[in-house]
């Protein structure tokens, strides 16, 4: 398996996840720390991939994970989107990336803000400290140079693009994400052909981190089902 994180999230995201996949290989991780560019990402996370893999992208990685299956189609064996888009950046991300661009490069950094890593998780799970830590020590260990490479990325609308990608796919929703909505979650369903779809109830856009066991069986059940097509 290649996991792919989203925006200043780590290996850490997939913890209590990936035990559960056991069945399906070791797990190697992407790195979206060092690179500019969703291209770039995708070239690096291939240098250290295994030859042939199943795919899991989360939110940002999703745009990464859909251009490895474009760099290395021959590698992919099946493809998992989890709480992401195929939109390019809108109007308000755009006035943000602007922000950001404008600071100096030496900008102090001081992590994610409690109130963005509030509005990513379900409303219940407002008062998980353990979430809320952790996502905040992710956001610190990958530091201010990697938050305003991140935060720049250019994301391009892809929704045209997705009946290129012939592999199994997997759509993943929170049931409550307030950062990624149900219609961008059925625009990739729906433009991903012969694609699956699970809404995970009771979570937000940390879906990984607020249901993994949930999330492991989804996936597990549907790769079960795809071995047994094959």
């Amino acid at each position: 398996m290649l996991l792919v994180p989203g925006f200043m999230l780590d290996a850490d995201l997939w913890r209590d996840v990936v035990p559960a996949l056991g069945d399906y290989g070791p797990a190697t991780y992407a790195d979206l720390s060092q690179d500019s560019s969703i291209a770039a990402m995708a070239r690096r996370a291939l240098l250290d991939a295994p030859a042939r893999f199943v795919l899991i992208g989360f939110s940002m990685g999703g745009y990464v994970a859909r251009e490895i299956v474009r760099q290395a189609p021959d590698r992919v064996t099946a493809l998992v989107l989890i709480a992401t888009s195929a939109r390019g950046d809108s109007d308000v991300e755009r006035q943000r990336k602007a922000v950001v661009a404008g600071q100096a490069a030496g900008t102090a950094f001081k992590g994610l803000s409690r109130s963005a890593i509030l509005s990513s998780l379900y409303p219940d799970s407002a008062e998980r400290s353990d979430l809320v830590d952790r996502i905040q020590a992710a956001g610190q260990r990958l530091g201010g140079d990697a938050f305003r490479r991140q935060s720049l990325v250019e994301r391009r609308d892809e929704r045209d693009e997705l009946a290129a990608i012939g592999c199994p796919s997997l759509i993943v929703a929170g049931d409550e994400d307030r950062l990624r909505s149900r219609a961008e979650a059925l625009e990739l369903h729906q433009g991903l052909a012969g694609s699956s779809f699970e809404v995970v109830a009771g979570t937000g856009h940390m879906v990984p981190m607020e249901a993994p066991q949930r999330l492991a069986t989804i996936l597990r059940e549907w790769l079960d089902r795809q071995n047994a097509e094959a």
